[in-house]
């Protein structure tokens, strides 16, 4: 991987009293928050060491830019389709800013001297600013690398010992600055999004958890030919009690104010053989969405809302309650080795499979596009 220092835009907290309101509307604000100097600019380019601390741990990472190229040759690696509706969307976003204010999420195998030289200068410096978030309970830290031998040394470590890494969040930034920068090195020969703000987390500084669906409505399926269906696919247990799946292959469903444990049956699991990495979501989508709720592309079918895990089991049921008839389905947390099988045999996941801890933030740390 061939990562590169920047001149950094950041935050002058002098001006923000409210850090969750604040950064809330960066997305959309950015330009005019920018022009009423809301907004510093460093004076030389840096790397950045990026830690987030939240309740039960913390998280560290390196902030640098990726260049484009590594995107291209497949080291920057995929595991979802991107949708041109909203590349179009990041695009218009990208131009109006100027910028892209938060950065993609690449994980990779851990290398040891990297996490050393990490330690080592936050145990020697002070961070270069931080902000707390009060309603998510975190505090996110930067401390600038601004030394010309050491960013060199990373650079070499990173060009060495990572070959590839993989989106973690951020699929639609990679496409559409991928995108934008074709079609301007086509039209001028050359072209302004040649790099990729990215935060480098290694694979055991992140989280992975579980994206739950809700579907509105069974189909014109009655409950009780609805269950019936479900058993030809599941053993079927009910819950005295809400929870979530314990295991892979499990699956927890909520239908008519009752939760109910489901596990694929033997026969189902077994025509799946020959399927390198099995997940319960492609499964979910192919045998119940598709076979029982009509649901032919779950990507665009309005009926299907996704739930992130994080947001706990409370959540999840009000949200499913809110329309009659829906039944939801709470699957268990993605492994974060059958997503690296998944990228690394170029094939894609179900959409929201994934809910990654840590989240990048808007507007924390910001790379302007070069004149």
């Amino acid at each position: 991987m061939r990562i590169k220092p920047f001149q950094a835009v950041y935050p002058n907290l002098d001006y923000v009293t409210s850090s969750d309101a604040f950064f809330a509307r960066v997305k959309y604000e950015y330009p005019e928050y920018k022009k009423n100097a809301f907004f510093d600019k460093t004076a030389q380019e840096a790397i950045y060491i990026y830690e987030i601390e939240t309740l039960h741990r913390r998280f560290t990472g390196l902030v640098a830019c990726s260049d484009i190229e590594d995107y291209y040759d497949g080291n920057i690696k995929k595991h979802e389709n991107t949708i041109a509706a909203k590349e179009q969307q990041q695009m218009e976003l990208m131009i109006s800013r100027d910028a892209v204010v938060k950065p993609v999420l690449l994980t990779y195998k851990g290398v040891e001297e990297i996490d050393k030289m990490i330690h080592r200068y936050k145990s020697k410096n002070d961070f270069f600013y931080e902000t707390s978030f009060l309603e998510e309970q975190q505090t996110h830290r930067f401390w600038e690398v601004r030394d010309g031998g050491l960013i060199d040394r990373f650079q070499q470590l990173f060009a060495e010992k990572v070959k590839k890494t993989y989106i973690a969040d951020g699929h639609h930034r990679c496409s559409t600055l991928a995108l934008m920068h074709k079609r301007l090195m086509k039209k001028h020969g050359e072209s302004r999004f040649n790099v990729i703000l990215s935060a480098f987390f290694p694979k055991d500084q992140l989280e992975v958890h579980d994206f739950n669906r809700i579907v509105q409505g069974l189909n014109d399926n009655s409950l009780t030919t609805f269950m019936v269906k479900i058993s030809q696919l599941f053993d079927i247990e009910i819950l005295n009690m809400p929870r979530k799946p314990s295991q892979k292959h499990e699956i927890v469903m909520f239908l008519n104010r009752e939760w109910f444990k489901l596990t694929w049956k033997k026969e189902v699991l077994d025509s799946y053989k020959k399927t390198p990495v099995l997940l319960d979501a492609s499964m979910l989508d192919e045998k119940v969405m598709k076979w029982i709720l009509g649901i032919e592309d779950v990507r665009t079918d309005n009926r299907v809302k996704y739930v992130e895990g994080v947001k706990g089991l409370e959540d999840f049921r009000m949200k499913t309650l809110r329309h009659e008839e829906s039944v939801g389905f709470c699957l268990y947390p993605v492994e974060l080795n059958d997503l690296i099988k998944v990228a690394d045999m170029g094939k894609t996941m179900p959409p929201k499979s994934t809910w990654f801890e840590p989240r990048m933030k808007n507007g924390l740390i910001v790379q302007e596009f070069d004149e």
